[in-house]
Order: structure tokens, then sequence, then C-alpha cells
């Protein structure tokens, strides 16, 4: 049995109990090998001596030791001491998802997703590891006091090295996928399933299927369609709503396929909460048929047989579960429906079926009465096996009608002068619409050879003007005044001064169409020396850099949709060529009339100038800064950007940010039973509670144990520290004047220190 004060493994000094599970009881310890608080966890000593469950424990242990991940809590360590098996874990100061969503009844659209992704996230880690959680609920995540989010407790899930495992344990069943609760296959998108459920509640502060046993709670997973969120909370956005609903898809091929996929979403959502952007394929009703129901109920009457009473709520529920397996066979569909009547859930009830007139005259052929549809009724006799015999020609009542199974011809009718007019208008409006189609194809024919071309469709050609032994700069401006596109390429010649043009092509005095590129060889400077490249630098830093090594620079602006404003797009000659001082280098500058587009940064946890700089360096900026407070992120540093990190965003862009207050102020309650400490020997004490920040909230003498310690209204603290000061013996030694020893018990006072969590 764990104490407070014994050391486990050699090294792990056991502190307080701070959680308690179905099968485990974790323990803040101190590691006093590396001198580090830890969470131990240990099997309760009920469960050591059950090989399944010891081996269910260390299989979390292997299960999550390979799992290195922001949002997984480390293990530490595994083992096993005089009978006790222990997992030491990282130890995170804060409290569960599940204590979140009660003290707050429902989150906030914008928590939720700032929780839920950092949840997928080491979810993600985990499928990409191979092992898959099995038990995703809010009691298995955790919100540390700085804001981070953590998975833990893999007590159930396995390492698989193909896509799908057999499950055998349903988990928590408020949170159970239906391929878990039929005790089926389960994969990644069991998990996904979870993890919809868990959103659901942390946005409607509820669990979407709720009962009196576990077992009718994993049938409403099975059989019954998932609620909307909308019912309990009408202003979810649209995104969170469909997010929800896609993941907790009946089917398993209709949810999530990826983890990551559902980290996609949640980013858009934070974007665009309203926008109706998840695709979810038609719903279907999953009914849950007979063969899965019983293997069910197979499965808790085993675990009832093979468990304690006290661990195995199923045996205690087995008379009531076979009453809900008696109402829920008569749900079982047939396996093969021939017919909408037998599908129709009359029939799966048990209900009688409808009488099919049509099939009843088939099998009884007997005469009707003549109403709708119905077989007439034949003058005379002759009429045998339900065929009618004509005697002479029919009556007009008759008429057409003598056999109903035989397809009635039409009745004639000479059309009225309305129905002439309209076909008369119909077949002009077809042929006027013909011709003018005729007519636009003539034009455009024409046109295509020549035919009806004028002077503004012809194609422009003019002379390319002689620039030979021009200068590179006099010849470029010449060309592209008759609206040439130039492109400059240098070549070595002894015979040309530098910077001159040495010939083009098209040649000086070919006749080419307007606009066409004429390419220009330059002669290189011999003593020119290299370009430095400046391609990627702003008009500034490219600016300063050319005139350090000597070169004059000519600017031009241009638009460009891939580069930001005030960047250079291109430059004349390229970095790394030869060039004379006594020319410019010619540089292509972002005019910002295109927008770059750039990823949005993770703004959470800069200050207000620190975010305001980083926005500010890829072309946006911060036009709104509001306050709010936050439970994660410290007073003073930003909580909430209108854009979402990794988002796809365009130069100039508008952000807003939100500046955090802190916790939000609130009044808590204590609400504690006092216990006497472990070697208290009797007699009253004096009982201090003071708030972590030294202000005391109570203090009390004379007291006796165990003492009920209740206040409520404490302002702006969530823990306080509770001193308890007291009587224990303390055994001395005493020597008589013989000098005969002898051991007394002496009463002495001492302090107990605890920390306790408000409400």
């Amino acid at each position: 049995m764990v104490k407070i004060g014994m050391v486990i493994g050699g090294r792990y000094e056991i502190q307080e109990l701070i959680g308690t599970g179905g099968m485990s009881d974790v323990y803040r310890a101190k590691d006093n090998k590396l001198n580090r608080n830890v969470a131990v966890k240990v099997l309760k000593q009920e469960f050591s001596e059950n090989r399944d469950f010891v081996a269910k424990f260390r299989r979390e242990a292997e299960a999550a030791a390979n799992l290195m991940h922001p949002n997984i809590v480390t293990v530490y360590d595994v083992g096993e001491d005089n009978g006790i098996s222990y997992i030491v874990m990282e130890l995170v100061d804060g409290y569960t998802l599940k204590q979140y969503i009660e003290k707050k009844s429902r989150l906030t659209i914008n928590e939720c997703i700032s929780i839920a992704i950092p949840i997928a996230s080491g979810i993600e880690a985990a499928h990409n590891n191979g092992i898959i959680h099995r038990d995703i609920k809010p009691q298995n995540v955790i919100i540390s006091k700085d804001g981070k989010v953590k998975v833990t407790d893999f007590g159930i899930a396995k390492t698989t090295t193909s896509n799908t495992i057999s499950s055998n344990v349903m988990g928590s069943v408020h949170y159970t996928s239906p391929e878990q609760a039929r005790g089926g296959f389960s994969d990644e998108k069991s998990d996904i399933y979870s993890l919809g459920i868990t959103l659901f509640e942390m946005v409607t502060g509820r669990v979407p299927f709720n009962g009196d046993t576990t077992v009718a709670i994993a049938i409403k997973h099975i059989q019954e369609e998932m609620p909307s969120p909308r019912i309990y909370v009408e202003d979810i956005p649209i995104s969170i709503e469909q997010i929800i609903l896609k993941c907790t898809q009946k089917s398993p091929d209709r949810r999530y396929q990826k983890m990551s996929e559902v980290i996609e979403d949640l980013k858009k959502a934070y974007i665009s909460p309203n926008e109706n952007f998840v695709k979810i394929d038609t719903y279907e009703k999953n009914f849950v048929t007979k063969t899965n129901l019983n293997s069910m109920y197979r499965r808790e009457k085993r675990m009832s047989e093979e468990q304690p009473d006290a661990t195995n709520p199923a045996k205690e529920e087995l008379v009531r579960v076979n009453n809900v397996k008696k109402k829920n066979e008569s749900l079982v569909l047939p396996r093969n429906v021939k017919n909408t009547d037998e599908a129709s859930p009359e029939v799966a009830l048990g209900a009688k079926k409808p009488v099919n007139k049509q099939e009843n005259v088939k099998k009884n052929p007997q005469r009707p009465k003549n109403n709708q549809g119905a077989r007439p009724q034949n003058q005379g006799k002759g009429q045998q096996q339900g065929k009618p015999q004509q005697q002479g020609k029919p009556s007009q009542q008759n008429k057409g009608a003598s056999n109903p199974y035989k397809q009635q011809a039409p009745v004639k009718r000479k059309p009225s002068k309305q129905s002439q007019q309209a076909e008369k208008i119909k077949t002009f409006a077809i042929v006027a619409i013909a011709v003018s189609i005729g007519i636009l194809l003539l034009i455009l024919l024409g046109k295509a050879l020549g035919i009806f071309s004028d002077k503004e469709d012809k194609v422009k050609f003019i002379n390319v003007p002689v620039v030979n032994n021009m200068a590179i700069s006099e010849a470029q401006k010449t060309l592209e005044s008759r609206l040439f596109e130039v492109e400059i390429k240098y070549e070595k010649n002894d015979n040309m001064s530098p910077n001159r043009v040495i010939k083009t092509d098209p040649s000086g005095g070919s006749n080419v169409e307007e606009g066409s590129k004429i390419t220009v060889y330059v002669s290189m400077a011999e003593d020119g020396v290299k370009v430095p490249d400046v391609s990627s630098l702003t008009e500034a830093e490219a600016t300063a850099k050319l005139e350090a090594e000597g070169y004059k620079v000519e600017k031009h602006f241009e638009k460009s949709e891939s580069v930001a404003k005030g960047k250079i797009i291109s430059q004349t000659p390229e970095g790394g060529s030869n060039w004379s001082h006594d020319e410019s280098v010619i540089l292509v500058i972002s005019d910002g009339s295109g927008k770059e587009k750039s990823k949005m940064p993770d703004l959470t946890g800069k200050t207000e100038e620190e975010a305001r700089a980083i926005v500010e360096s890829l072309g946006m900026s911060v036009t709104n800064v509001s306050p709010d407070y936050s439970n994660s992120v410290e007073k003073g540093k930003v909580c909430g950007q209108s854009y979402t990190a990794d988002a796809v965003v365009k130069e100039g862009t508008e952000v807003s940010i939100t500046i955090s207050l802190g916790p939000e102020p609130r009044y808590y309650t204590c609400n504690v039973m006092v216990n006497a400490p472990s070697d208290y020997s009797g007699g009253t004490a004096t009982i201090v509670l003071k708030t972590l920040d030294g202000t005391e909230l109570f203090n009390q003498s004379g007291v006796t144990f165990p003492y009920p310690l209740n206040i409520n209204q404490i302002y702006g603290a969530s823990k306080g520290v509770l001193e308890i000061t007291y009587t224990k013996t303390k055994t001395e030694e005493s020597v008589d004047e013989n000098g005969n020893v002898t051991v007394i018990s002496v009463p002495v006072q001492d302090v107990e220190r605890r920390e306790v969590d408000f409400e």
C-alpha cells in the first residue's frame, strides 16, 4: 500500500494524492535523483495480482514511452517495487479539460478551437507512431497553468502495424465510437469520433448521449442519430457544427480519415467560423444488428463473471441488459430487403405488412368496382380467370380499358387555337436563333480568313531600330520607346568599347511585330568587377550594397503578384556578372500593386510591440487591439488573433490581436475535510488557511479532527496553503542519579503544511 512519505523505486518520494481512477491512483512525488517533481501513477492494490490488469498497466507505459510531443504527457520511467506497479510521468500543474468545462459550463468557440487543435496534434503524433489512444475524453486532457494542452492516459492504447486493431475494451462509454461499442475494429477514425464527442461537450457543456446504464449509452452511440449542438446552443457557428457532425458519423468511412484533416478544418473555422466549407457525405442511419447486440451482451456477461462486482457495473445491470436486448431485437432489419414495404419502420417493428391492391388482384382475380385504376365491369357473361371477353363493340366507358394491365392508348385531341399559335411562335424563335448563330459563325470565319478585317484587327509590323555601338542605356530607351521588350546579354568583345551594343536579335532594320522581344548583346568591360546579387533585397538594401561597390543605380518600378512592395524583382546585369563602374546597374522594384501571400505567424505569448513588429515585417498591419481575460496566457501577452497561425494571408492584410488581462477574477470556495496529521498524538490543534501570496483567510484554534473547513467568497485565488499546528509525541532518553537510562515520551508542537485547491 502506498503511503505519504514512502520512497518507490529507490528515488521517487510520495508527497500527496492528486488524482484517482478506476484502476490506478496518481501521486505527486519528488524524484530525489534528478531533484524534480513528477507524477507517479500506481496500480491499485486490488488489481496488482491480476495479470490482465498488470499487463494493461504496463501496456500504457510502453505505448506512451515512445511518444515525445509537446501535447502528450511525457513518460519518464516504469517499474515495480515490492508488488507496486508504477509509471513515472511528467507532472503537469493544472486541471483536466473536464474540470474546466464544469467550471465554465461551456467554452467559447475560440477556446474550443484553441484547445481542440493541440489535442488533435497530440493524437496525430500518436497515430503517426502506430498508436491508437482509444480513450479520448475530457478527463484525459490536462491544461497546465501556462495554457499548454496535453493528452494523457494511454491505458487502453494499443500499438498496431496495420490500419485497424481489434478492441475488447469499451473505454469511457460517453465518448466511445460505435465500432468500439460493438466490439469491432478500432483505428484512427475511432479517436476522431471521440474527439468529436469531446468537442461537442466543450461547446455545449454536455455529452450528446446519456442513459441509466453503460449498455444503454452504448446502444445510443450505435443506433441514434447524432444531435446537432445547435439544439443546445443556437449561436454555434456552422463550421464548428459541421466539424463535430463529420467527426461523429456512424460510419467510419464518412468521418475525417486523418487527424490532420480535422486540424486543417479547425484552423479554417478559426478564420471563417460562419463559412460552410466542411463536406459531409449523405447520412445513412446505421441500425444495430442482432449479431452486434448479442456480442455486446455476451462481452458484458463475461466481464461480469471474470471481474469483482465493485469494478464491473455490467454484472449488476445484467437483468436490465437482457430487457434492453429483447426490446432491440425487434429493430433488426432482414438481410435481404426486396422492396420498400419490407424496409419500412412498421415492418421492422413487427407491424402487419400493408396490402398491395395491385398484387392482391393478381393473386385473387375478382372483379373490383370500376373506380380509378380498377378493372372495369363487363356487360354480360363470359369472363373467366379475370380476363374480360368483349361482345360486340365495347361501351364508351370501357373503351380502351378492357385489360387494365395493358397501357391505355392516348386519346387524340384536336389542338386549340392558342396551342397552335404557341407552336408557331416557338418554331419562329428556334429559326431566328439558328440564323443568328449562323451569321455569327460566318463573321468569325471571315475575320479568321481576313475577309472582314480592318486596320485595327491587322497585326502591326514595325522596323527594329539600329542601335549598334550605342551605349546600353541609350539603346534600351530607344527600343522601349518603340514598345519592344528588351533583354540584355553581355559578351566579351575586344573590338568594342565597354557597355556598347554589339548587335541585336532580330537585327536592326528587320520588320517584326510590334511588342516583340529584342535581345541586345553588349560588350563587357574588361576591368569590370562582379556585380553583387541583390535580387532578394529591399530597395534600400540593394541601393546601399551597390553604391558601396562603386556602382550607379537606375531604378524602375513594376507590378508584381509574387514580390512584396519595395523588394527587387530583377537586376541588370545579373548578380555575379562583370560590369563597369561607368555604367549604372538597373533595378526593377515591386511597387506593391501585387499582393504577396505568406503564412500568418503564431503571435500567442508575444507582447503587443513584438506582435506588431512581426506583422509589419510581413507587409501587414495591426489595426485593432482589444483586451480579454485568459486562463492560459499571462497578462500583457497576445492571447488571440484574427487570423490563426499558418493561415495564408496577403500583404496589406489588417490583423486584430487580443491582449490577455490574465485569468478572469472570480470567487472561489474552499470545502475540505481536514484530517489529523499522521503523527498526531491527540489534543486540540490550530488551523490557518492562507492564499499563495500570504493573505490569511481562516485562523481557528482549539479544533479537533476531522475538522470540516468551509469558506466561501474567496476572490481571485484558486489555491491556498493549509497550516496545521498540532501536538505529537517525541521519545527522549532520561538518566537518573544512579545512571539508569530510561526512554520517556515528550509532547512537542509541530506544523504541517498542505496545498489546497479551491473550487
